[in-house]
């Protein structure tokens, strides 16, 4: 089982990243695609490429929250596509065999008594668009060896749409699921029934602590059963991102693991 680490805001490059993984013993680095530095567009492939071999690890990407290859309009749902097709490529030349994904939740409209989510009443374009995607990136990751892997994020219950969609997806070798034990937790465990439907397609997780709907906590500084989520992930032979926020608290959690004879 090896465990990586997230982009982390208070480093500004990755080959910071890079030093500190490698300085505390881990495996992988997840880049962040939310941030300016690690777009598709003009990404330094040969400069990433080196900054892995220097310092001996290898990255996961994480994709755009804002991903909705789903929207309505047919441009802008096109543009998400065509980022993550360009990023497949990208994982292709430096070995990446992770892409992280969230499930856009889409738009709502707000009734006296309830939302109406809007790819629920419209739940036959929605899988349209959905198929659309799997399609396209299923094309073009081919039989290279990577998995775009759907997160959780504390909305699967209650969600028709989303339901349908992970079913959809999951139709595909190419998609796969993350495990996010703080947003599961932080949703009072409501996505786990979800997860473990489809628990032979685990590949990656996202381990942090969580209290209640605080989040993103270090390990040990929560109330989440940590040791039964490590104990699943290496069963299904998953990578997993420590994915706190800072890097006091990533070298907390580190010491937090090595303690237990995790790392």
């Amino acid at each position: 089982m090896q465990f990586g680490m997230p982009t982390l805001i208070e480093l500004k490059s990755a080959e910071a990243c890079a030093k500190l993984c490698r300085e505390l013993g881990l495996a992988f680095v997840e880049l962040n695609m939310n941030l300016p530095e690690y777009q598709s567009e003009g990404f330094d492939v040969a400069r990433f490429r080196e900054i892995a071999d220097k310092y001996d690890i290898y990255y996961t990407i994480h994709l755009d929250e804002n991903l909705n290859p789903c929207d309505f309009n047919g441009k802008v749902a096109t543009a998400y596509t065509e980022t993550v097709l360009q990023t497949i490529e990208i994982a292709k030349q430096l070995n990446v065999p992770i892409l992280n994904m969230h499930l856009h939740s889409g738009v709502w409209f707000t009734l006296p008594t309830k939302k109406v989510f809007l790819f629920d009443e419209y739940g036959q374009e929605y899988i349209q668009k959905l198929t659309t995607f799997r399609e396209a990136c299923a094309a073009v990751v081919g039989d290279a060896d990577i998995k775009i892997c759907i997160e959780n994020c504390g909305d699967y219950e209650g969600k028709r749409y989303m339901q349908n969609g992970i079913a959809l997806l999951l139709e595909s070798p190419v998609f796969a699921l993350t495990f996010d034990v703080g947003h599961n937790a932080g949703a009072d465990y409501s996505d786990e029934p979800t997860i473990m439907k489809y628990a032979g397609r685990l590949v990656h997780f996202h381990i942090h602590d969580a209290s209640g709907r605080s989040n993103h906590l270090m390990l040990g500084n929560g109330d989440v059963d940590l040791s039964k989520y490590l104990d699943l992930a290496k069963t299904h032979d998953c990578r997993a991102v420590l994915e706190v926020k800072t890097v006091d608290g990533l070298r907390q959690s580190v010491n937090w693991l090595k303690e237990r004879g995790w790392l």
